[in-house]
């Protein structure tokens, strides 16, 4: 059939079917970007206006409401949410825009100094000592490999065993832990300086309990237990169990160091520790 014979429905030509399909080929952007024109004769003619429609309403019957455009109606209800919203975030952005509060500065250990290697000047076992050494140099590779002394043993490195655990300033620290420059003019104890009172009742209460076996964790209890009778002379069996947390035994089971505690305290046998 030719093309002057062929057949549209009202309102539409070749042309316009071809822009028609067009836009479709195109996309759906471009189809909204581009009003698709009305059909002549398809669609019901546009009223005049609401004086019209009010012509042809019966009487007595109640005027209708003003048509809401489409988009209308979800703009009004986007601009409810964002006041909504806007309400809720109004005081964090008060609080936000407010000066904070200055807060108290967290303790830090003291940064090692700057340079190679320094002059450390401490007591060990009531002896002045000085060496020079690298500020990070382990205090356990200091006591037993540069001055000697080896009752203070090398075993974890992590400070979980407590073998070599010392007096710094009175109170037991694990040597592998500590590093050089943090040992400035402390005064230091180990297993070799413990000759008093104390320090000897445990020993002996250690060798008649027999509170060890092999021997390489002793050094470090010896050194913990002195330190906590020092400060508790009678401890009880939750209160010992605290202070030697730090010092693992593999051997004993922990019950003939118990004893041990118990002998050497200076008050009367706790039931609860043996």
């Amino acid at each position: 059939m030719s093309d002057d014979k062929k057949r549209y429905p009202i309102g539409e030509s070749e042309p316009e079917r071809r822009r028609q399909a067009e836009r479709a080929a195109s996309g759906p952007q471009a189809a909204a970007q581009t009003p698709e024109p009305a059909r002549r004769g398809t669609e019901a003619p546009a009223e005049a206006g609401p004086e019209a429609a009010a012509m042809r309403m019966p009487a007595g019957a109640p005027a209708p409401e003003p048509p809401v455009a489409a988009g209308e109606e979800g703009a009004a209800s986007a601009l409810a949410e964002l006041a909504s919203a806007q309400a809720v975030l109004a005081p964090e952005r008060l609080d936000a825009d407010a000066a904070p509060a200055e807060l108290a500065p967290a303790e830090a250990a003291p940064a090692p100094p700057a340079g190679g290697p320094l002059w450390l000047r401490f007591r060990l076992n009531g002896q002045r000592r000085e060496l020079r050494v690298d500020p990070s140099r382990r205090l356990l590779a200091v006591i037993r490999e540069d001055l000697g002394l080896t009752g203070t043993k090398r075993s974890c490195e992590i400070g979980r065993c407590g073998a070599c655990m010392v007096l710094v300033d009175g109170e037991p620290m694990n040597s592998c832990l500590l590093s050089a420059y943090q040992c400035q003019e402390a005064d230091i104890v180990t297993i070799e300086g413990l000759r008093d009172e104390r320090a000897e009742r445990v020993k002996s209460a250690f060798l008649e309990e027999g509170g060890f076996q092999c021997g390489y964790c002793t050094p470090g209890m010896v050194v913990s237990v002195t330190s906590m009778l020092a400060a508790n002379p009678c401890p009880s069996r939750a209160e010992t169990e605290e202070a030697l947390a730090g010092n693992i035994c593999r051997c004993t089971g922990y019950g003939s160091i118990f004893r041990a505690v118990c002998r050497a305290s200076a008050g009367e046998p706790d039931a609860n520790l043996i």
